[in-house]
């Protein structure tokens, strides 16, 4: 399925990684411990202000069948059960959170060579219904995403997009808030061998008539140390600067400036991500 496009979410993915990615203004720590028998552990933290929120998750693989299994600080208990290939090229996913007895939801995702459908719905009484498609090409895919509620008989969300991918470059529109808002986005790559990327992301608001963009670029000093840095219309700038100081274990430090306020006091981020 090398050829078949990348689902709806994905399209406009590559400006999101540059411009939002790994920024991050609170600390946060996320711990990954894998397993050659299956059975890997992952534990994460984030202190926003005085307040810790945590999660532990755990992934256990069987032939076709992976359990994703997490508990966070306030004693929600989350499950995920996944089939791959019960039919040909779809898989199917059930998933539950305890204490929420209404949270239950059924996936479907199907590939083939040139669509790709992913679906989901809620199993209760009342149930949410999602439905996202893309069409296309690994190089140039349209497609598209509803919500429908059925407790109400009204569409909860429609959008849709069409993006163009190459190794150099990227570029994608989507429509998205029912209509109101048209996000467009390019990235360019410079230099492949450094990492070297510029990109920028428009939007326009058609029921206020409000414009903005964002432009950000990224550069990898070393094999082991990236930075980025982007700017706002509003006049926000960021910058970012992460090492790789063992294999698969980053260090990221987070900064963020606005140059229009007095008063605001620069954000700063430090996450961890560890991978014995």
């Amino acid at each position: 399925m090398g050829s078949s496009p990348a689902p709806f979410s994905d399209i406009g993915r590559r400006a999101r990684d540059l411009l939002i990615k790994d920024f991050n203004y609170d600390q946060k720590i996320l711990l990954s411990i894998p397993s050659s028998s299956g059975l890997g552990i992952t534990a994460s933290g984030v202190k926003r202000d005085d307040v810790f929120v945590g999660d532990i998750s755990t992934q256990h693989k069987s032939g076709n069948t992976t359990v994703d299994l997490k508990v966070d600080t306030y004693s929600n208990v989350s499950t995920k059960v996944t089939l791959n290939d019960v039919f040909s090229s779809t898989k199917v996913a059930f998933g539950f959170s305890i204490p929420d007895h209404k949270s239950g939801k059924l996936e479907v995702h199907y590939a083939h060579p040139h669509a790709v459908i992913n679906s989901s719905i809620g199993l209760n009484p009342s149930p949410l219904l999602d439905v996202a498609a893309a069409i296309g090409t690994k190089d140039i895919a349209i497609g598209g995403t509803v919500g429908f509620d059925t407790a109400t008989s009204s569409f909860t969300k429609y959008d849709a997009g069409i993006s163009l991918n190459k190794p150099d470059f990227s570029a994608a529109v989507i429509l998205t808030d029912k209509g109101q808002t048209l996000k467009a986005s390019y990235v360019h790559t410079i230099n492949p061998f450094n990492g070297n990327e510029v990109g920028v992301e428009m939007i326009h608001r058609f029921s206020t008539y409000e414009n903005s963009f964002s432009i950000g670029s990224s550069h990898r000093i070393d094999p082991l140390t990236a930075v980025k840095a982007k700017f706002f219309d509003n006049g926000k700038v960021a910058m970012l600067c992460q090492r790789e100081w063992r294999p698969k274990s980053f260090v990221t430090v987070s900064a963020e400036y606005d140059s229009k306020s007095t008063k605001a006091s620069p954000k700063l981020g430090l996450a961890l991500a560890l991978k014995p």
